[in-house]
């Protein structure tokens, strides 16, 4: 069976099956957690604690700043320890909310289901207050708030509601995991959607070195109106606007989002939480989080709370410090190398991988040798090499002409350049600083 696909992309070494096979573990977290106010896409939470409270698993500790925001949740039972400045993902110091954990894990009241089963229905207004309030976002990676994206505009119509359970990033099997051991709560959590936009069209995409997900998701979706379809594997299926052109051939305009051409994409995790946000009550209290890459002697699929240290996971993973000489935050092509282990595991964490000096190219770049082979690959139909030159030197409006704010930085031009060019972090710089000048 040929596998539905895009145009353009790479096929990198997927480097899967060291975790693909393993069970998802749960893990429980050490005497400290630590919560940032920051961990999504959008407004920074407000702390609505203090030093000294006591907070229960799912009591909400930082409220949510504007519409494009998302409340943050405790995920143990203990005492807030302090709101202080602490070192985060991002590499700076940011607002955060510490809880000494008790260890007990006692319940919160105010998790309470907005309906049992399929029984009680629920209105779009309903949805999106569940979804709000349990502070889902796009689990991904992206972290864009889940209640903006339902939020369509009253001119626009859903027409498709897309699944990604593509996991294009090498390494990544948290998805394909909970689509084998969980998979009811994606079906689930697409019923309910499917519910509320009724006249959408329900499609969950997986990649063809997943069958045996893409055969179990087939199974769970019989008897209903869900469509599971099968994906070429070529990164980066996952990417929005390249799911929703292998799914519907559709091409979402330049600078619009997918609700232009009638659809909503959302990954399997997302989907899966607003599940357990309606029918439990649940909010977001802990990611599972793929740990890989030969620096560490037991590679896993972990369930990890949010809050959780880096550092802590690692160990649990029996890393190898010494021979790990990088450590990356998500998959290797669009995650973020760190230099600090001591910072938790927030919502968007996918993935935690450690490199050794094999696995790493630490070859020095070269000049342009302008072979076009960023261009050839390139999904969005940029050419890379033309962008990093007007990003190094700061010819800003001549990297806008050149659509550079299209860029989806996948990485596919670093990975492909002989010259091995850092391309897409020349881009990243550049949207960046066109973004803060707005």
């Amino acid at each position: 069976m040929k596998g539905l696909t895009f145009k353009r992309g790479i096929h990198p070494n997927y480097h899967k099956e060291a975790t693909a096979g393993l069970m998802i573990e749960k893990m429980l977290p050490g005497k400290e957690l630590v919560f940032p106010m920051s961990q999504h896409i959008g407004a920074p939470c407000t702390p609505i604690v203090k030093k000294g409270d006591y907070v229960s698993v799912g009591d909400k500790i930082g409220e949510a700043n504007g519409f494009v925001s998302a409340p943050i949740h405790s995920s143990v039972s203990g005492i807030v320890k302090a709101v202080e400045m602490h070192m985060t993902l991002k590499g700076i110091k940011e607002t955060c909310v510490i809880v000494e954990n008790d260890g007990l894990y006692t319940r919160g009241e105010q998790m309470k289901p907005h309906l049992k089963g399929q029984e009680v229905p629920l209105t779009k207004e309903e949805l999106i207050e569940a979804v709000k309030v349990a502070g889902i976002v796009g689990l991904g990676g992206a972290a864009f708030p889940t209640h903006v994206k339902l939020s369509t505009p009253k001119d626009k119509k859903v027409e498709f509601i897309l699944i990604n359970g593509a996991e294009c990033e090498p390494y990544l099997t948290s998805d394909h995991r909970v689509m084998l051991e969980r998979g009811e709560e994606v079906i689930g959590g697409l019923k309910i959607l499917l519910h509320v936009y009724k006249e959408a069209k329900g499609i969950i995409g997986i990649e063809d070195n997943k069958m045996d997900a893409y055969e179990h998701m087939k199974q769970l979706a019989k008897g209903t109106s869900i469509e599971v379809k099968l994906l070429h594997t070529k990164y980066p299926q996952g990417s929005e606007k390249h799911l929703i052109a292998a799914l519907t051939t559709r091409e979402v305009p330049s600078g619009k989002l997918p609700i232009e051409v009638g659809c909503i994409v959302h990954n399997i995790d997302s989907v899966g939480a607003i599940y357990r946000a309606v029918t439990r009550g649940e909010p977001v209290l802990s990611r599972i989080v793929t740990i890989s890459g030969k620096g560490v002697k037991k590679p896993c699929n972990l369930e990890v709370k949010t809050g959780t240290s880096f550092r802590e996971v690692l160990e649990y993973a029996q890393v190898d410090w010494e021979q790990s000489v990088k450590i990356i935050a998500g998959g290797p092509m669009m995650g973020t190398a760190i230099s600090d282990v001591d910072v938790p595991v927030m919502k968007g964490t996918s993935a935690i991988l450690c490199f050794t000096k094999e696995e790493v190219g630490l070859e020095a770049a070269s000049n342009c040798i302008r072979c076009g082979k960023c261009v050839n690959v390139c999904p969005m139909g940029l050419v890379p090499s033309a962008l990093q030159k007007s990003a190094i030197h700061g010819h800003y409006d001549e990297f806008i002409k050149q659509n550079g704010m299209d860029c989806i930085e996948c990485g596919c031009c670093a990975y492909i350049c002989p010259a091995k060019r850092e391309i897409v972090q020349s881009i990243r710089s550049a949207k960046a600083a066109i973004r803060s000048k707005k």
